[in-house]
């Protein structure tokens, strides 16, 4: 069986989750590329040429979506909880749990946010009206789709991750890092 590495204390299904989303977000990422590179994945031998402004766009939106999505590793990891010593002015000192979470559920609504925009322009037929055949179609419909589960997997490590790192979770345990708050402080 595979070894993950995680903190001690973090759920398993949380871990599985959170190498889920790197992995989620992939195969939109690939699609990106292979239009960049010129693939036949549209029908539109003009929309798969791109200049080079376009190009560095769509390359760097793969990118980072794809760095934004491993961040998620954080809400499981050390780094995650003290900062890397590497980093300047914040290195070795301990991640405050409440910016996390915040950071993280502001990216999920965002993610819903172009989610329901994704949707209510594939309803209202607002896309740029890339000419596919059906085979083009299903790969794009195939890559896209797991996209769908980003927010979602976010959100779910992104509660655990609040639970065990704060007095919500004062049950369990602190963990190896010193997660958790003291009961004084606690609010109910």
């Amino acid at each position: 069986m595979m070894k993950i590495k995680a903190l001690p204390g973090v759920p398993r299904w949380a871990v599985l989750a959170a190498h889920a989303v790197p992995l989620v977000t992939l195969p939109s990422g690939l699609w990106r590329l292979a239009l960049v590179a010129g693939l036949p994945v549209t029908q539109d031998a003009e929309f798969g040429t791109m200049g080079l402004g376009e190009s560095v766009y769509v390359v760097s939106l793969s990118v980072v979506s794809e760095l934004l999505a491993f961040l998620t590793l954080g809400l499981v990891r050390s780094w995650g909880e003290v900062f890397p010593r590497w980093m300047p002015f914040l290195g070795g000192r301990r991640v405050n749990p409440r910016a996390a979470t915040g950071a993280a559920f502001a990216g999920v609504a965002g993610l819903c946010a172009l989610v329901a925009w994704g949707v209510y322009a594939s309803i209202a037929d607002l896309g740029p009206g890339i000419p596919a055949s059906p085979a083009q179609d299903a790969l794009l419909i195939a890559c896209y789709t797991p996209l769908l589960a980003w927010p979602v997997l976010v959100a779910a490590v992104a509660a655990s991750y609040y639970r065990r790192r704060t007095s919500a979770g004062r049950g369990r345990g602190r963990g190896q890092y010193g997660a958790g708050r003291p009961a004084a402080s606690s609010w109910v």
